[in-house]
């Protein structure tokens, strides 16, 4: 059975739980589920994790499911959040992940899977965790700007798993690339392509976030440096905090999925989760 507490989010197909959740006056998020409930199924609880009131409806829900005595919940969240927060970078920094993840780990839950999690940091701080890679997710993107397209990574930490993508996907070429970062102002710099000429390839930079996307607009004017073909960028997680008008000048396209938000932009190709995406 499954209850999904954002209810614009249906990542998989079943049975779901009639509930019903608010905010009080004060702030709190409350939650009534139907209490008719066979309590011997195990549950799967989804939800975008957002904000602190999105964690708050989550323990909630998760107290009100133990307080009717089912004993086996499942918990997906394809987006985890301050996952980007996984170092403490200057003193007097949390490390936000991990104040996330005992919240989480406080519920004693049977499995908590997420989807393409920002780096190792997040599932070995999760008990009974599940990562869910990116590879389906990328290999249906392929199917859309085609398989010759080169696999961009945009930095040191992405190698890892875009190698293991194009392992996936029978060995298509990756270009490594790099930035530098202040780590007192946040600002990037230093953007490199370690290719001398691209051939007019298409390119398809790979990651797991984009929020603002300086990072992204910044490899793009690099890689036409390097005579590149059309560029298009694929994240798993797209927040997009500053809109999609700065992105059209670099890129023919962008791909993304459900795991943050539902998105309508003409200029967006967004891919459902519960379109085979965890398979």
């Amino acid at each position: 059975m499954l209850l999904n507490l954002d209810k614009t989010f249906k990542p998989f197909s079943g049975t779901e739980l009639p509930f019903e959740s608010f905010i009080f006056s004060g702030g709190e998020p409350h939650i009534k589920i139907r209490p008719d409930v066979d309590t011997n199924q195990p549950i799967t609880v989804t939800h975008r994790l957002n904000s602190f009131n999105d964690v708050g409806l989550l323990l909630v829900a998760v107290d009100a499911l133990r307080r009717m005595h089912v004993d086996k919940i499942n918990l997906f969240i394809p987006y985890f959040p301050a996952a980007r927060q996984d170092r403490v970078m200057v003193k007097g920094e949390p490390l936000t992940v991990k104040v996330y993840a005992e919240l989480i780990n406080a519920l004693q839950l049977s499995k908590v899977t997420v989807f393409d999690a920002h780096s190792e940091v997040t599932p070995a701080l999760l008990n009974n965790c599940e990562a869910v890679s990116n590879h389906r997710f990328i290999q249906q993107v392929l199917k859309i700007t085609g398989n010759d397209c080169l696999l961009i990574s945009p930095d040191g930490g992405a190698l890892k798993k875009i190698y293991k993508v194009s392992e996936y996907l029978g060995g298509i070429q990756v270009v490594e690339c790099s930035k530098s970062r202040d780590v007192t102002t946040g600002k990037l710099k230093g953007f490199k392509v370690y290719a001398d000429d691209l051939q007019g390839k298409d390119c398809l930079i790979v990651d797991d976030i984009c929020d603002g996307g300086g990072t992204f607009i910044g490899l793009a004017e690099e890689l036409k440096k390097k005579n590149c073909g059309a560029i298009y960028l694929a994240v798993s997680h797209g927040i997009f905090s500053q809109g999609f008008e700065k992105f059209s000048p670099a890129f023919k396209r962008i791909f993304t999925t459900d795991s943050f938000q539902n998105i309508e932009n003409e200029y967006v190709t967004q891919l459902k989760i519960a379109d085979g995406l965890l398979s």
